[in-house]
């Protein structure tokens, strides 16, 4: 199966915000986003009990080849990757559930910045689960790679594989 899979760093995209962000009852295709709810926003800052984490140049460069390292660890198809500031998306072809996958994207992205030493001990670094799309026809995997790769604004760190079709 592929899959677009969307996961945010710790306390940037609350629900409620201006994200767009989906709950359990508005993560079924065809469903809106969540509206903005300030009450509920204000609610989720408030549990924080660390501030939200961004990722820089340096961090981004680790989370992106921790991603590509656990592909090709697992013999998962890694399509592309786009690591932001405050998320991440992937697109990758896994003979698991997608939840394994995003579960150890994270844990590697973990493991190689807990190496790096580029944060103090028990930080936190990603929100509780995220995103993750099922892409059932090579259509679909073309619009993901085309989102992932060139509608994020500018590119911070990012891997596209090599695709035999034009992007869409």
């Amino acid at each position: 199966m592929t899959y677009l899979i969307t996961f945010s760093a710790y306390g940037n995209r609350l629900h409620g915000g201006k994200s767009g962000l989906v709950d359990p009852r508005h993560n079924v295709a065809g469903t809106p986003a969540l509206e903005v709810d300030p009450a509920r926003e204000a609610t989720e800052q408030e549990r924080m009990n660390q501030a939200p984490y961004n990722l820089d140049q340096i961090r981004r460069d680790a989370v992106m080849e921790a991603i590509r390292e656990v592909c090709a660890y697992r013999s998962w198809t890694l399509l592309a990757v786009h690591v932001r500031s405050n998320h991440v998306h992937s697109v990758v072809e896994a003979e698991v559930p997608p939840e394994r996958v995003m579960s150890d994207f994270k844990a590697y992205a973990s493991r190689r910045l807990n190496r790096m030493r580029v944060d103090e001990p028990g930080r936190k670094r990603w929100a509780r689960h995220g995103s993750t799309r099922w892409l059932w026809k090579p259509g679909h995997v073309l619009a993901a790679i085309h989102y992932v790769i060139d509608d994020q604004g500018d590119a911070m760190s990012v891997f596209e594989s090599a695709r035999s079709e034009p992007r869409p």
